[in-house]
């Protein structure tokens, strides 16, 4: 009846006899009754390559030896799938301990780590000492042999080393693997993971080339071409190709109920509608270089922007870059089947519809971001207008979908219009006399100084300062007050 008591306790009848004979022996080590009381903080860097359960009780054992004696752990923190370059406050567990740090009826007294890098990185420890002392923390090391003296000159230097040594180990690890994929990517032309691109699909190309990594089932994957998608990568190539615009393309794909990226594998984009394609899905398609055949990596690459400082933790977020074509990495041989010919992707690289002025002087838009449409009340969209610059509003509309004949007319307006209509206007001039400049720059520069908001619609145009709304189009104007560009444009029907 005891054995299976145990056994129905989820203990083996081995384990309840091995805890037995344990409380027959004398205790290695018999903590004090009054002794510390100690958090645990502990850390994982990977998921799918660590094992939690392992990982955290080597370290928490090195920790339980260390404190032995003085002391019992009574609380865990421990983060998985965190780099430890990233700093306390933006780790799940660490920012708990933090917050813990200050309340009052915390229930420790000292925090212990079982290895210094895996709790710290570079200057981290020496940002965290002033937050435990002003709490009257210790901070237990195996590398101190106990409590961290952050008096002693000897140990300070020596946490200094520690924390070059934890920041040299990770640049050494991420030079070695950077330089073992460039050369996986270039030499090989391997896949080195990451979703494929749309018309792709993932095929599998045989066991790992390491035989470790073979023996545990891992296998390698190229690209072949989906059935479902290819063909319609080959179309927009073809179309761009023809001339046509990238937004024209968007918008026969939708008219013709072809679905997008998201909508044909919602996977790949579970945060995306899959509702309709967009001007700038047919863009990244059309920019891919990998639909060459050639394995191309490193076309984007990850920063670590400093955040502004807020208390003594250097912050950091990361974000997504494009690298330049020079930075590209791309392999020697064809990788896998390509999709279009090299040819014809750099020719629809060169494919561009920026336009240019009649007499070949680049111009900008130097009302930009403070003319406002006066139906739907959005900023008005810079763009091209009889070989000048110009703006206009959609209201909302994009031109990926084709218009209906209950959507408002779309607004255009011409930027030599609004200057020279702003520029002999007297009524305004008597209250901003700086406004007659024929200086394209000081004229929108005193604009956006005094905070004014030039509006317009297709009757009127009003220039709306903080004190006073003046109108800039009177009854009988002999400036249009729309202007019409030539169909097909810019996709716009």
């Amino acid at each position: 009846m005891a054995t299976r008591t145990m056994t129905e306790r989820g203990r083996s009848t081995l384990s309840s006899w091995a805890a037995g004979q344990r409380k027959l022996r004398p205790q290695r080590f018999t903590p004090a009754a009054d002794g510390l009381r100690f958090a645990f903080y502990g850390r994982m860097s990977t998921v799918d390559f660590q094992d939690r359960a392992s990982s955290c009780r080597w370290q928490r054992d090195h920790a339980g030896d260390l404190v032995a004696g003085h002391g019992r752990i009574v609380v865990e923190f421990f983060d998985e799938g965190v780099s430890r370059r990233v700093p306390w406050p933006d780790r799940p567990q660490a920012s708990r301990l933090l917050d813990a740090l200050t309340d009052a009826a915390r229930g420790f007294d000292a925090i212990v780590v079982g290895e210094y890098e895996r709790a710290f990185h570079g200057q981290q420890l020496e940002q965290l000492t002033p937050t435990l002392l002003s709490h009257g923390l210790q901070l237990w090391l195996p590398e101190t042999y106990g409590p961290v003296d952050f008096n002693n000159p000897r140990q300070l230097a020596l946490l200094d080393l520690l924390g070059v040594h934890s920041q040299r180990e990770v640049s050494r690890a991420r030079h070695r693997t950077t330089a073992a994929m460039r050369a996986q990517a270039e030499l090989q032309g391997r896949h080195l993971g990451g979703r494929p691109p749309y018309g792709y699909q993932l095929t599998d190309a045989g066991p790992h080339p390491n035989r470790a990594h073979a023996a545990w089932g891992r296998r390698l994957h190229r690209l072949e071409p989906d059935p479902a998608t290819a063909h319609h990568v080959r179309w927009i190539f073809g179309q761009r190709l023809a001339g046509r615009s990238v937004a024209s393309i968007a918008r026969a794909l939708n008219d013709n109920g072809v679905p997008c990226p998201s909508g044909a594998d919602p996977a790949r984009n579970p945060h995306r509608s899959g509702r309709q394609w967009m001007l700038t899905t047919v863009a990244a398609i059309l920019a891919n270089p990998r639909y060459t055949g050639r394995q191309v990596w490193n076309r984007q690459r990850t920063d670590r922007d400093a955040l502004p400082e807020r208390g003594t933790f250097d912050r950091h977020h990361e974000i997504q870059r494009w690298s330049a074509s020079t930075d590209w990495v791309i392999s020697r041989k064809i990788a896998h089947p390509p999709l279009v010919s090299e040819e014809h992707f750099i020719a629809v690289q060169a494919i561009h519809t920026a336009p240019t002025p009649a007499d070949g002087i680049p111009r900008r838009y130097v009302l930009a971001g403070v003319i406002c449409c006066g139906v739907c009340g959005r900023i008005m969209d810079s763009h091209w207008i009889h070989s000048r610059p110009g703006y206009r509003c959609r209201h909302g509309h994009t031109s990926t979908r084709t218009r209906t004949s209950t959507q408002p007319k779309i607004l255009y307006i011409r930027e030599d219009h609004l200057l020279d209509r702003i520029r002999h206007d007297k009524g305004l001039h008597r209250h901003h006399p700086a406004l007659r400049s024929p200086d394209p720059e000081k004229l929108a520069n005193y604009v956006r100084t005094n905070n004014m908001i030039i509006v317009c619609d297709h009757h009127a145009w009003t220039i709306e300062a903080e004190t006073a709304i003046y109108p800039l189009t009177p009854a009988g104007s002999f400036l249009a007050t729309t202007a019409k560009i030539p169909a097909q444009r810019d996709g716009d029907r």
